[in-house]
């Protein structure tokens, strides 16, 4: 049988969304944001030569470049003031969640509750306005060496490291507003948005190659056919859970003897949804975003990087195989599922797994499980993620599309939708609040009327 929730979310309707003001705004907040974002791609760094930029893109088509420019909704190809986007901030969270693991001091500092986590949010900015320096700095020079700059020199290396930095960090603050003011989580509706902007132009690179005939009819329907079969398994592993019977004991308060109850414990197959692969692809994309701009001028280390680490290489795909598997048991049992914790929670409730001892042993038999669920977990993901890289590296698309794409589409769609609704049922639930306090002051109105006489 449904529950309340389950019968109010069915019941959600247009009419619902229209009467719910904050969430209207929360949402028109989140699209006016996001509508900067997307403006900013199109503004250029200064001192870029735009026809050469172009040029060399179309020479680099379906390399690394244009896995980089997808992640940055097309602002790399145009040189834009996102052009880093916020890979650096990503890649500087990578780095301080691995040393708060690692070092006992950030591991007690994350244990301080609030003012912890605002400390290490705090070193997380600085990581990031370091590792977007270095980037942007790698970039201006890349960009002299590629000849692809109006007026190379120092004056041109400051003006885009101090832009591109800006613009990351101007981006990491959107972010953050969006999360706090908005809807969904900032952080990923800002790639999410670039990808979804990019597909157009992808999809119609890839249907020129058909009407050019370097691609079959039949392999162009193959390719769709399977883009199609990996959202939906997909969407179908991510709603996937493995459910741990929860028992609580019979408890006595005052005189009364109340029965004990039983839930459950969700345990998702890929509890740290998309982040290991944006984790991995940023990692990926470090070593060689430099490298891209080198072209011919690459040193010899620059050039096996280039041949060694790009896409559908064995070398790139063993790397994306193994960050992607290290990043999902890191994350899940580090950050999204702490097995310790969890069991702390389960004896503080009284709660317990039927047949397992309250404390070590439920966190011993809860790290046995998550174990086993993100074998399939690791594999679904790396399977998803490499799959395309093969189909296009087989068929030699030069069209861009990747499993890391799909999976932040529907992850990130999938997230946002719930937050919607539980916006909506949040406001079903205070009306219904409203309802039942009008009636009963209505009701007590009444009481006092007829009560009064009695008692002159």
């Amino acid at each position: 049988m449904a529950s309340a929730a389950e019968q109010m979310a069915a019941n959600l309707s247009w009419r619902t969304f229209g009467k719910a003001t904050e969430l209207r705004q929360r949402i028109l907040f989140t699209i006016g944001l996001l509508i900067i974002y997307r403006i900013g791609t199109y503004i250029p760094v200064p001192g870029i030569d735009g026809s050469a930029l172009r040029d060399f893109f179309e020479q680099a088509a379906g390399g690394v470049g244009d896995m980089i420019d997808l992640f940055t909704g097309g602002a790399l190809g145009r040189m834009g003031v996102f052009t880093l986007g916020i890979m650096p901030y990503i890649s500087a969270s990578i780095i301080v969640q691995l040393m708060t693991a690692m070092v006992p001091a950030l591991e007690q500092l994350k244990k301080e509750g609030e003012q912890g986590r605002k400390k290490i949010n705090q070193y997380t900015r600085y990581g990031t306005v370091l590792l977007a320096t270095v980037q942007a700095y790698g970039l201006a020079v890349s960009l002299e060496a590629g000849e692809l700059v109006t007026d190379p020199g120092w004056f041109f290396r400051a003006s885009c490291v101090i832009t591109l930095v800006g613009g990351t960090m101007f981006l990491m603050w959107l972010g953050e507003q969006i999360t706090q003011r908005g809807i969904g989580n900032g952080i990923s509706l800002i790639i999410f948005v670039g990808i979804i902007a990019e597909i157009p132009g992808a999809l119609a690179q890839f249907f020129t190659l058909g009407r050019s005939g370097d691609l079959q009819t039949l392999t162009i329907l193959g390719v769709i056919a399977m883009l199609l079969g990996t959202l939906t398994f997909v969407v179908f592993m991510e709603r996937s859970l493995r459910k741990i019977h929860i028992q609580y004991p019979r408890r006595q308060v005052g005189m009364k003897v109340y029965d004990g109850g039983s839930s459950h414990l969700p345990i998702k197959v890929n509890p740290a949804g998309v982040i290991p692969a944006i984790f991995a692809s940023s990692l990926l994309l470090l070593p060689t975003t430099i490298s891209t701009f080198s072209g011919q001028n690459a040193g010899p280390v620059m050039t096996w990087i280039m041949a060694m680490f790009g896409p559908g290489q064995p070398l790139y795909l063993l790397f994306f195989a193994a960050m992607i598997v290290f990043f999902t048991y890191f994350y899940t049992l580090n950050v999204s599922f702490k097995v310790d914790d969890v069991a702390d929670n389960l004896k503080n409730q009284n709660g317990f797994v039927p047949g397992i001892r309250p404390g070590p042993k439920t966190a011993e038999y809860l790290e046995y499980v998550v174990n086993r669920i993100l074998v399939l977990g690791s594999g679904y993901l790396a399977l998803v993620v490499l799959l395309p890289e093969v189909v296009r590296t087989q068929l030699s698309i030069t069209a861009y599309f990747g499993g890391t794409s799909i999976l932040i589409i529907v992850s990130v769609g999938m997230d946002t939708v719930q937050q919607v609704q539980s916006h909506l049922l949040a406001h079903q639930y205070e009306g219904l609040i409203e309802k039942s306090q009008l009636r009963g002051r209505k009701s007590g109105g009444g009481r006092a009327k007829r009560k009064g006489p009695a008692r002159r």
